[in-house]
């Protein structure tokens, strides 16, 4: 008997073929040539329309609420924050009885660290899973998880969850099977029977974490074989050349999805495709990947969008969010890497130029369907990501600078600010990156005066305002919201000592939470001027993401400028980078596109002084 079509076969029919352009010409270009392609495409509509079947009612309501509103992450409301379940408040539970307190804040998108059923152990923060369908025991259930999802859908909170997409734990069910010889498993991963072709590829492959797990395979003896291990010995790279592997992912993505999941955040997509003779980072089926699996979310679970996860140099970054060929169609979100590390290297300086060059440089002023994750911490290190050709054109060696950057925020540069830790030291290559909280980098650890203690309250709410004003979603990350400091107890944990990441890793601390609204301390201050950021944030239409974002050159090397150019008018947003009073003529900030010298972050007029706009050190002004 032939089966009914309902109204909901027919949506999901519509969206494939909606979608299907952006799909299968991705899959034949990466899997057409096997003589298993047909029977594996019949297979994935077979799941996409499952997925379908599967989901909530609730939730296919939001599908067609996002289809009809596609800019839902573009808009100025959106605001996020990201945390580590146990350190924010214990379990999933605890979550729950915290909400008020990131609804206080302003924040409208969670971003729930690995929360997947990692393995035992070191398991490199959560990233190293073991079962993509289960919640870490240690923080719930699955239902616990469920609940979550819709206590903030109620709230018009979206939730974030890590999907890590280059590699399973060894534990993993695949990898066992793997491990026991079974043919059909070995080929979800990159084993080999001997070290010849390893070694071939180890000649142009680079080193993620040379100090605790140098180069990229690992021998294991018992079993006969080598197997790709691109970042830890336990995290065995997934074999994406296999289309099994894709339908194995396309099911767990429309299981999160369907459990209420709003943005999966694709972990270190760039690695995921190998080729012999390259750095197997950011091949062109990378980005065919991707795109099919954002072209798979948009028909079988419209409402949920992707963060991908890749902290590379702007040119290699950019097509993440689409560029050429994949333009709109790729990822939603992706970090501004750029904008965090420019960040922290005009700070130090004291000097945008550099910052001017790279943004203005390497940016398009606006992206198709898609937008930055900007951030000035997050829970990974900071790598200098400064290009001596970018170096270079503003008269700085790139070697040096990297150099200097990495001594003034590890502490041992002669006058700075900063307390920091060192981070995978390469001797070979002389790469140093950087651990440390957004208070402590900024200065506040270290500040033995209520003067020093100012100065490093107004460096943080600086940070805060610049990501807020960029148009994309500002991440915080937990805590610095409060200004925690350095947490130094990491290395009495013999699953953490060897990666000092975890010193700014700290546990939440509700005591000082509690004090936010009374208080004068530094942390006090530092929330109640972060949540006024979200705020005006909110009420400032021209810091929607779909608007042109445009650094230009404000005339004085301390300032940097920032244009909006909204429908409505420009919003100039200046940012100064120095502990000293500046100065920027009049007619100036006027040819820069203002027309009433109003600041929409301090919701006052801003008057001129003998011609001259007068910045107070590290003041953010967003005029109109």
């Amino acid at each position: 008997m032939a089966r009914t079509t309902t109204a909901s076969d027919e949506l999901f029919d519509l969206r494939l073929a909606r979608s299907a352009p952006d799909l299968f010409p991705m899959l034949e270009a990466l899997y057409g040539a096997r003589t298993d392609y047909p029977a594996f495409r019949d297979r994935l509509i077979r799941v996409l329309r499952k997925g379908w079947a599967d989901r909530p009612e609730d939730l296919k309501r939001l599908d067609l609420q996002r289809d009809l509103e596609p800019d839902w992450f573009q808009r100025p409301e959106m605001a996020g924050y990201v945390f580590y379940i146990d350190r924010f408040n214990g379990d999933l539970k605890g979550v729950l009885e915290k909400l008020d307190y990131l609804e206080d804040l302003g924040i409208t998108y969670v971003h729930l660290m690995p929360c997947l059923k990692p393995r035992p152990g070191d398991s490199d923060g959560g990233y190293s899973v073991m079962d993509y369908r289960r919640i870490n025991p240690a923080f719930g259930t699955m239902a616990d998880f469920e609940a979550v999802s819709r206590a903030l859908r109620a709230r018009g909170m979206s939730l974030c969850v890590d999907l890590v997409l280059n590699h399973t734990a060894k534990e993993h069910a695949w990898a066992r099977k793997a491990a026991k010889g079974d043919p059909k498993y070995r080929d979800y991963y990159l084993m080999f029977d001997s070290p010849d072709l390893p070694q071939l590829y180890e000649q142009t492959l680079v080193e993620v974490f040379p100090d605790n797990a140098p180069g990229n395979f690992t021998h294991y003896p018992d079993i006969g074989t080598w197997v790709w291990t691109t970042f830890n010995e336990h995290q065995w790279d997934l074999n994406w050349a296999n289309p099994a592997v894709f339908l194995e992912i396309v099911e767990v993505m429309l299981f999160l999805a369907n459990k209420g999941v709003d943005v999966l955040r694709l972990d270190a997509v760039a690695f995921m495709w190998k080729r012999l003779g390259t750095r197997c980072q950011s091949e062109p089926e990378v980005h065919m990947i991707l795109q099919a699996l954002r072209a798979c979310s948009r028909i079988a679970s419209a409402a949920v969008i992707h963060l991908e996860e890749a902290i590379v140099a702007p040119a290699e970054m950019l097509p993440y969010l689409g560029r050429g060929r994949h333009d709109g169609k790729e990822g939603n979100l992706a970090y501004h890497n750029s904008l965090m590390v420019q960040f922290w290297s005009a700070l130090a300086t004291r000097d945008v130029r550099l910052m001017t060059h790279v943004l203005a440089t390497h940016f398009p002023d606006r992206l198709t369907n898609a937008t930055y994750a900007t951030y000035i911490r997050c829970h990974d290190d900071i790598g200098w990501a400064v290009t001596d050709a970018d170096a270079a054109a503003v008269g700085l060696s790139g070697h040096a600078h990297r150099n200097f950057l990495s001594d003034f925020y590890e502490g041992s540069f002669p006058g700075t600010f900063a307390r920091g830790a060192l981070f995978q030291v390469n001797e070979a290559t002389g790469d140093k990156r950087i651990s440390g909280s957004f208070a402590s980098l900024a200065g506040l650890e270290t500040a033995r005066d209520d003067g020093a203690r100012d100065l490093a309250v107004q460096r943080i709410l600086l940070g805060h305002a610049l990501i807020a004003a960029w148009g994309g979603i500002p991440l915080i990350y937990m805590g610095d919201e409060l200004a925690l400091v350095n947490d130094d107890s990491y290395r009495d944990d013999p699953d953490h000592a060897h990666d000092s990441r975890w010193v700014h890793r700290p546990r939440m601390d509700w005591a000082l939470a509690e004090a936010r609204h009374r208080d004068e301390t530094p942390s006090a201050r530092v929330f109640r001027g972060v949540r006024h950021i979200l705020a005006r944030r909110r009420a400032t239409a021209g810091l929607h993401a779909a608007h042109p974002v445009r650094v230009v050159s404000s005339g004085n090397n301390a300032v940097l400028a920032v244009q909006r150019l909204a429908p409505t008018g420009t919003l100039l947003c200046l940012f100064n980078f120095t502990e000293t009073w500046q100065h920027l003529p009049e007619p100036r900030v006027r040819a820069l596109g203002v027309v009433r010298l109003w600041d929409a972050l301090s919701e006052a007029e801003v008057t001129p002084h003998d011609g001259q706009i007068v910045l107070p050190p590290y003041a953010r002004v967003w005029l109109t």
